[in-house]
């Protein structure tokens, strides 16, 4: 257990942890401690609200440094994905030649305007956020709740190639007990949104189950399954997605 704890964080954070060998024994609970990785993005964002509230920090700071948490903590690795997965959705190409482009390593002009117009829309919806310890509660829990749902893909969708990130990890991984666990994640989830406040993390709730099902058509219709870069597209969209239903709750006339 100890090593797909540390496979999960070598994998998907820059945190430092022991090297774990890779192999089917440290992939086979990996998934299960992947939102894990979440609840540290999350308390890193509950540290700099605290602390940019203390210090007094600017709208405009504190709303760069929120866009930039995730993708610094996370290594950039989802954002590679949805950069990828934007170059392919963009080319209207048919599905085989999609997965091509998901291996390019190259970046193309859809990838760097899709880029852009995410952290743009980002900031400026985190401009408009009011950091409230409802919100920062709710988009806290919403870190560990999109990584949820993306371990859940891994293990529950269908894979589009026979080779890759997400092929090694869902058939290294035993499926029933971390779907059994990865669902827990999203009960304690829910709960804790719902509890902390019942209109923001609804919208929140709302949003991520959007996010999902978008995934789930766009994933099957255009590239005949999943792949490690759409899972981390869809990471991105569902936390970008989260953050403007909260944004709009808060607009809502109490």
């Amino acid at each position: 257990m100890l090593a797909a704890f540390f496979t999960a964080f070598s994998m998907y954070s820059i945190l430092p942890v022991p090297k774990a060998e890779w192999g089917p024994k440290s992939m086979k609970y990996a998934m299960c401690f992947f939102p894990l990785v979440g609840v540290a993005v999350g308390l890193f964002f509950f540290l700099w609200a605290q602390l940019s509230a203390f210090w007094g920090l600017g709208v405009f700071l504190r709303s760069a440094v929120c866009v930039f948490l995730p993708v610094l903590v996370s290594g950039g690795i989802h954002m590679d994905g949805f950069c990828d997965t934007t170059d392919a959705l963009c080319s209207r190409q048919p599905a085989e030649k999609k997965l091509e482009i998901l291996k390019d390593s190259h970046a193309g002009a859809f990838a760097v305007i899709g880029c852009t117009l995410y952290f743009l829309l980002s900031f400026g919806l985190w401009t408009e956020l009011r950091l409230t310890k409802e919100a920062v509660c709710v988009l806290g829990i919403g870190f560990v709740l999109s990584r949820a749902l993306s371990g859940l893909s891994v293990v529950t969708f269908r894979c589009a190639k026979s080779s890759g990130l997400v092929v090694a990890f869902s058939d290294a991984a035993a499926k029933r007990q971390v779907r059994l666990v990865l669902v827990c994640y999203l009960a304690l989830c829910a709960a804790g949104l719902l509890f902390v406040h019942p209109l923001l993390g609804g919208a929140a709730l709302l949003a991520a189950a959007a996010a999902f099902c978008i995934y789930r058509r766009v994933s099957y219709r255009g590239f005949g399954g999943t792949t490690g870069d759409l899972a981390g597209w869809f990471l991105q969209v569902c936390e970008f997605l989260m953050l403007l239903g909260v944004t709009a709750a808060q607009k809502l006339p109490q």
